[in-house]
Order: C-alpha cells, then structure tokens, then sequence
C-alpha cells in the first residue's frame, strides 16, 4: 500500500492494475485483428476517466469511449487527443463543440443524424459517426425496420460531405450469461444491419463486443471491441474461471478512536447489536454519505490489524464501528473496507453479492465530494 497517510475516506486508484488489464485485454483483441476501445464514462468507473485515458493508451488502447459529450470534452481539454466515441444524446446537446474536437458521435434515429449533419455543416467540417442499431437490447438504437431509412440517409448525408459513417455498432444484453442464445441472435442481427449500410454505398466497421465478449466471444471482436468493466480489473464472466484481471480501485479509512467496552454493550443507533463479552471497538469515520451502503449493516467486514473484522452496529452517515475483541488496535491504523483481495479484504465484487447488485454499481458510486482519490502508480509503463 502507499505509504501516504490514509485521509477520512480514501480511493487508492492503482494505474497499474489499469495497465495490466488493458493490455490482458488488448491482446486478446489483436488476436483477432481488432482494435480495442477503452470505456471510461462515468469518469473512469468511479476511477478518474482522464487518469484511466492515459493509462489504456499507454497499455494498448486503441481510442476510448464515453456517454455524454461533457465527458468526451473533458478528456480533449485534459490534451488526449485519441479517437474519443460518443453514444448517449439528448435533444438539446450542442454536437458543435464535440464536431470541432473531432469526437465521434452515435446516430440512433434520423432526427439525431440529422442535428449531427447540421452542425457538421455549420462547423464546416465533417461528423463521424457511428450508426447503431437495436438488435434486442431495446434501449437506444434504430429499431430494425426504421433501419433501411437511416443508412439512406447516412450515405446521402456522406454524399453531401458532411458526415462519415465509419461503424454499425450495437449492445449486447447478455453477454454475462455464457451460451445465452440472445448472444448469436443479437450477432446475426449487427450482421444484416451492417450488410444493408454496405448495400447503401457506405463502409463501416462494426463493433459489439463489451468486457464479457472480448473474454469469451472471439467471433463476435469483429473490428473494435468495447471493454468497460475489465478495464478497472473486475470480471464481468467470473464463472468463466481467472482472466487474469486486478481491481485498481482500493477503498480505505483508518481507525479515529478505540474504547475498551465490557460484555451488554450496545453499538450503534437501534442497539442492534450488545456485546457478548468485553472487547475492544475501532471507529472509522466512513458511512453511507462516503458510499458505503446502510444495508450492509451486520452484514460486512473490513480489513484492520492483519484480519478481517466484523462492522457491528448499523452503518451511520459518517461513521461505523468494528469489533476488534481482544487484539490491540490503535488510532491511525488503515482499515480496508475493500480492494483486490491480496491480504484477505473484502472486495467490491463482494459488496455487490451482499447487496445483490453488480460490481459496477459499487465502484461507480465511490467518489463522493468528501472521498479523496490517491492515484498511485507504483509500476512504468511498456
């Protein structure tokens, strides 16, 4: 761990897990002529997108991608100046500012191709863009009998100059569920959306392939695949044995005080938990307001003193307490509430499969205005 002092609440981001992961899963994609496309929304998965852009980059990306085209700007005015997709629109999104920083730009429908082409042409330059289809996802994406409509006008908006169509892109919804028959048929799908944009006079790529895919479909990596969760080291197909990820992001505290207390005592707001016999009690000035969730309350652990501890009490806003018993424990020492795994902490996968949510979800909601992050880059790049 960093030898830096632990501050309230802290997200240890370890670059070179990132970079490792990357390059796990770039490899892969090369293997099947494709380039790799690293996912950093929600800056970076909790993780810090611009930290994260560098870091892919660096280990075997190919270009990234984002959601919102705040997020796209963010990392062109951070100077990275990589391929940098768009997907998530809303009606009133200004496609100017993104056009002039050559970010690359989803149309789901006409209406969207048509406000990307119109300010292509007021920029003076030229879109690109990829076109998506909804090939059983149902959430963005030109629905299939929508399609003919939208590739003709794509090659017509790419006859007038103002746009280039460079993919046919779709999302996968089961990619997690290994053999799950929408898999192939959502593939099947891409494939005659591709064949009619071709059939239109346009010459696109196509890519499909999230995390789970790029580590268990190497027939669907067509030409880029899209990693998201891998990225950040956690397995989005664990069932499909080690893939040789590491998680970057390590939540820490650290113990504020010590009490001695003796067997009836009671802990916490509700006295859900008494004492059992006399012990010592760690507080750690973390609660659901830093992300960690009430409902855990009872039902988590942290790392402290060389052993996972059981948080006894409920969770309070800003604050928790562990049960030590006998061994000695003093203010200031780290307290893991999760990271990789390597010394026996909990995890986030751990979290989630308490709360009966995903990893995703945990990371995500980390960074939080009184939760610091320490990017801690403790090995070079290649």
């Amino acid at each position: 761990m960093s030898d830096q002092p632990v501050q309230r609440a802290d997200l240890r981001i370890d670059v070179g897990a990132i970079r490792d992961n990357v390059r796990v899963l770039s490899a892969r994609a090369r293997e099947s002529g494709a380039r790799t496309m690293a996912i950093v929304k929600s800056d970076g998965y909790g993780h810090g997108a611009v930290t994260v852009a560098r870091a892919a980059l660096e280990s075997g990306a190919d270009c990234l991608g984002v959601a919102s085209l705040d997020e796209a700007l963010q990392l062109r005015a951070a100077g990275i100046t990589a391929p940098v997709f768009c997907w998530l629109h809303t009606v009133d999104d200004d496609f100017g500012p993104a056009i002039a920083e050559d970010v690359e730009l989803s149309a789901s429908s006409l209406a969207g191709l048509q406000r990307i082409e119109a300010a292509a042409a007021a920029q003076g330059r030229v879109a690109r863009v990829h076109l998506k289809i909804d090939t059983g996802l149902c959430r963005s994406g030109c629905p299939a009998d929508l399609w003919p409509a939208l590739v003709e006008a794509a090659a017509k908006a790419e006859a007038n100059g103002h746009v280039e169509v460079v993919a046919v892109w779709s999302h996968l919804a089961c990619a997690d569920e290994l053999g799950h028959p929408s898999i192939d048929a959502q593939a099947e799908e891409l494939q005659r959306a591709h064949q009619q944009a071709r059939a239109a006079g346009l010459d696109p790529i196509r890519h499909l392939a999230n995390s789970a895919a790029v580590l268990t479909r190497p027939d669907l990596h067509f030409e880029l695949v899209r990693p998201g969760i891998a990225v950040y080291g956690l397995d989005p197909v664990p069932q499909d044995g080690d893939h040789g990820l590491r998680p970057a992001m390590t939540f820490r505290s650290s113990v504020v005080l010590t009490k001695r207390v003796p067997a009836g005592s009671s802990v916490s707001y509700g006295h859900t938990w008494t004492a059992q016999r006399p012990t010592t009690l760690a507080l750690v000035p973390v609660g659901y307001a830093d992300g960690v969730p009430r409902t855990l309350s009872g039902r988590m652990s942290v790392w402290l003193a060389g052993a996972r501890r059981p948080v006894v009490g409920r969770v309070c806003m800003d604050q928790l307490v562990v049960d030590c018993g006998d061994d000695a424990v003093h203010e200031g020492d780290e307290v893991l509430l999760f990271g990789p795994g390597d010394r026996g902490e909990p995890t986030a996968a751990e979290w989630a499969d308490e709360l009966g949510t995903i990893h995703y979800e945990i990371v995500t909601g980390m960074y939080r205005p009184r939760v610091t992050r320490t990017v801690v880059d403790d090995r070079e790049p290649a």
